[in-house]
């Protein structure tokens, strides 16, 4: 059996804490957690794949045991949020690298993979949305955020940040909720809880209509390069729809779409199936090189 290791890193004043497992020379599969999650999302599915591959999970800033990005000087938003991430590739040497990306993680990786086409050898996406047709229609409020960013407006969202919403986002659309595991939303809800992390997350959620304007640009990226994807979807998302998974094969046509009787956090009830579903899928895709399209 391949350990996890937990280490951090101080890249600029910020402190990024990250797990890691496998040999130092598999090929890189980095892990990008959402909200309001962290790295410990990803403590069943890293020991599933570190015979074949490097697994390593930071905690993006503000989330997890990663630093505020208020301590480094920097503002809450999804562009400083990939300067840390791509600050944290580069100290760690990883200049080729897998992607696996759930929600926030999204909006980082493809930044990430725009940035740098040629580092990123395949993509996984977890409920990791690129296209309108995606968002449910619970995003209202957090739209309504984006149009008026009123106090009002501000206030009316902070009870997505509260205990009860954390698990509710952990069991809504769960066939048994026996196999959520307590602690994931308890330890999501006590990071939460942290002072001023509310301010943070508030910034984030109106600085997420930057990730839905770039998503042309994503779609752009996808056409060109043509990165091999995979999307492992927990089809009961009550924020991500499937449609935002099957909208992937109108720019990726070769694209493997996988639905799954699942919730918002799918590698809570069917991490299994979805490192099966990893581990047929990369094959050679990690030692590829990417290819750029004409036109």
């Amino acid at each position: 059996m391949t350990l996890t290791t937990y280490h951090s890193v101080t890249l600029d004043k910020i402190k990024v804490f990250y797990r890691e497992a496998g040999r130092k020379n598999a090929p890189v599969l980095l892990l990008l957690h959402g909200f309001p999650s962290s790295s410990h999302m990803f403590r069943n599915l890293i020991p599933e794949l570190a015979d074949s591959y490097r697994m390593i999970a930071p905690d993006l800033p503000g989330f997890g045991f990663s630093d505020d990005p208020a301590q480094a000087g920097l503002n809450n938003s999804f562009e400083s949020l990939t300067d840390v991430i791509e600050s944290f590739t580069e100290a760690l040497d990883m200049d080729r690298y897998g992607l696996y990306m759930f929600d926030y993680g999204a909006p980082v990786g493809l930044r990430l993979a725009v940035r740098h086409p040629q580092r990123v050898t395949a993509i996984i996406s977890q409920n990791g949305n690129a296209y309108s047709e995606g968002l449910s229609d619970a995003w209202a409020p957090i739209r309504a955020y984006w149009q008026d960013p009123t106090d009002e407006n501000r206030n009316a969202l902070r009870s997505l940040l509260n205990s009860e919403t954390t698990q509710w986002q952990y069991t809504h659309g769960v066939t048994d909720t026996r196999l959520i595991a307590p602690e994931a939303y308890t330890l999501d809800s006590a990071l939460l809880a942290r002072p001023g992390n509310q301010d943070i997350q508030l910034d984030l959620l109106l600085d997420y209509a930057s990730n839905v304007a770039l998503y042309p640009v994503f779609q752009d990226y996808f056409r060109k390069y043509r990165p091999p994807l995979l999307a492992v979807w927990g089809k009961n998302d009550p924020f991500f729809l499937p449609a935002g998974a099957e909208a992937f094969a109108r720019d990726l046509p070769e694209a493997d779409i996988r639905l799954f009787d699942a919730g918002h956090f799918a590698l809570e009830t069917h991490h299994t199936e979805i490192a099966a579903a990893i581990r047929g899928f990369l094959g050679q895709a990690c030692l590829s090189e990417p290819t750029v399209m004409a036109g």
